[in-house]
């Protein structure tokens, strides 16, 4: 019985070995006539922003390839990054762009990424934008200004 267990677990094994071996050989040639997305700049520094400025900025690119690229999908990496991408094939030498908004009422430095999903070669592709938003100049009412905190509230004393 013992050598019975021992055979199945060892005909087990080399089955899994065969089909690890099987799924570890070599990766297919990417295709030679595919799209290929070539941009103009994979960053965009935002620079020095006012608060809740011009939030809009565009990826521009050139369709480099033999065959219509199609944009499956762009998706920012916070909700604060909203791209709006072509949704038409882009064909062999056209030009195109990709137009991302940062939400500008988030005060500070900021890194974020865009990353578009197309059946060009290689078939996804990592944006980033970068900048610093300055704190509203005119705070609301109640905040002081230097520490953006409320200002409490002054009561006479109680004789």
């Amino acid at each position: 019985m013992r050598k019975l267990a021992l055979s199945l677990a060892l005909i087990a094994g080399l089955a899994f070995a065969a089909t690890t071996v099987k799924a570890q050989e070599a990766p297919q040639a990417p295709d030679p006539n595919a799209a290929v997305m070539n941009f103009e700049k994979d960053t965009i520094n935002y620079g020095t922003i006012a608060h809740n400025s011009d939030g809009y900025r565009y990826f521009k690119f050139v369709n480099t390839g033999k065959e219509p690229l199609i944009i499956k999908e762009a998706h920012g990496s916070c909700g604060c990054t909203i791209p709006t991408w072509p949704k038409e094939p882009i064909q062999p030498g056209q030009s195109s762009e990709i137009k991302v908004h940062y939400a500008t009422d988030r005060v500070g430095g900021f890194i974020k990424t865009v990353t578009v999903t197309s059946n060009a070669n290689p078939s996804s592709k990592v944006l980033y934008i970068k900048g610093n938003v300055l704190p509203d100049p005119t705070p609301a009412p109640g905040t002081t200004p230097a520490a953006g905190t409320p200002t409490p509230a002054v009561t006479a004393p109680v004789k």
